[in-house]
């Protein structure tokens, strides 16, 4: 018989900062966003027309990493960088 304990941490315990670093290195999260949030989020991109819905890869600790018409590609572009994407909604 195996012994399957679980670690349990309080969220009182956990700071801002230990919660910030979770999940970094390992972690990615994908999100939909649309093409006029694109400025605030990716400043270098080129200009995009207005209306379309764009997938955004962030690092866990909410760096953009890159942005894509397909969540597919945002989610083969993890994988590449040997991340776990995550969906966000």
């Amino acid at each position: 018989m195996s012994d399957t304990s679980t670690t349990t941490i309080e969220s009182s315990n956990v700071t801002p900062e230990a919660l910030a670093h979770l999940g970094e290195g390992h972690i990615a999260y994908v999100k939909q966003v649309r093409s006029e949030d694109v400025p605030d989020l990716f400043p270098q991109a080129p200009k995009i027309a207005p209306g379309l819905k764009l997938f955004a890869l962030h690092a866990a600790d909410g760096t953009p990493i890159m942005l894509t018409d397909s969540r597919e590609a945002a989610i083969a572009n993890a994988w590449s960088n040997e991340l776990q994407a995550v969906s966000v909604h």
